[in-house]
């Protein structure tokens, strides 16, 4: 099969096409023809091993990737199930979570799979699972309500595209945090307000909120506390601009030590794809409370191109490799 390997960490440029062997399938999970995988901040922290403290995962691999097939989202038609395996059969049409999805097969585990939902393409499907699954489990922390103000920090993004349609769907009243480019998309997504991080800081304004998300990764506690009210929740995540070594799980660990010591909630969110959140996020898109957006779509030979994009084209929503 071809798929997109890389045995060194670094950039892109580590990424080749190559011809492999297809992966078997464990007991507990589910051999997918991969038809269309999703890109996100996963894959370029997988490609580069930062921060470099994830390397003590053996999972990950300290001098070189344990994995050498990159990609993490996933859609396609099952080919064949692990003998374990009862809720899915071969013909399927799935979505979710493959370990090296950047290829024509990738296995992952039957949990971390769901079927999916005939309203949507191979493609949209691929730009749900570890996007759509974060921004559900974020949200989960302290979910927002009527009357409730909640602001979006990184809201044209993969994560917050997701996170500002589900709290309109919870009924609260959201403000989304993007650049001038992504104003419009915000918006059409349901968002009451808009700041241009350009051109205003979000503590410029009086406004108070009672939840936000950082789904950008890089603002310091202290501006997330000064815009919430004194019982509000703010969660992050990741930490984009945290450094190599840490890459922001610092402010992980501040966060939940401030908590214990101020009114706020200030905690991280490291999402797991579940076969549970997967069908909740079925149910909402059949109907048509959230959506997926899609920036670009690359073919497999051009998964470095998309990475790349990831890395420095402030996509709209998520970029799809098809395969």
């Amino acid at each position: 099969m071809k798929a997109i390997v890389q045995h060194a960490y670094g950039s892109a440029d580590q990424l080749r096409l190559r011809d492999i062997d297809p992966p078997v399938p464990r007991e507990d999970e589910v051999l997918v023809r991969v038809r269309a995988a999703g890109v996100d901040p996963s894959v370029w922290h997988l490609m580069t091993g930062r921060p470099y403290f994830a390397r003590l995962n053996p999972q990950i691999g300290l001098r070189r990737p344990a994995h050498h097939v990159r990609g993490w989202d996933a859609a396609g038609v099952v080919d064949a199930v692990g003998a374990g395996v009862t809720s899915l059969k071969p013909g399927d049409e799935v979505f979710g979570q493959c370990n090296g999805s950047f290829a024509e097969y990738a296995c992952g585990k039957a949990e971390q799979l769901a079927t999916k939902p005939p309203s949507l393409t191979f493609e949209q499907a691929a730009a749900f699972p570890v996007s759509a699954v974060t921004a559900l489990q974020a949200l989960d922390m302290d979910r927002p309500r009527p009357g409730r103000k909640v602001l979006v920090i990184g809201a044209s993004g993969g994560v917050g595209t997701y996170a500002v349609q589900l709290a309109v769907h919870y009924g609260a009243e959201v403000t989304g945090v993007c650049g001038p480019t992504g104003a419009d998309l915000v918006r059409s997504l349901g968002a009451d307000d808009v700041i241009d991080y350009t051109r205003e800081d979000i503590t410029d304004r009086p406004v108070r909120y009672d939840f936000v998300l950082d789904a950008a990764g890089n603002r310091p506690l202290s501006r997330l506390r000064r815009v919430l009210t004194p019982r509000g929740t703010a969660v992050f995540v990741g930490g984009e601009d945290g450094g190599p070594v840490l890459g922001g799980t610092d402010r992980w660990v501040r966060g939940l030590v401030l908590s214990a010591f101020v009114g706020q909630r200030l905690r991280p969110v490291i999402a797991a794809t579940r076969q549970q959140d997967l069908l909740t996020l079925t149910e909402l898109a059949e109907a048509g409370a959230i959506k997926p957006v899609i920036d670009r779509t690359y073919p497999l030979a051009e998964a470095a191109t998309a990475v790349r994009h990831l890395e420095t084209g402030h996509p709209q929503g998520k970029l799809v490799v098809t395969v």
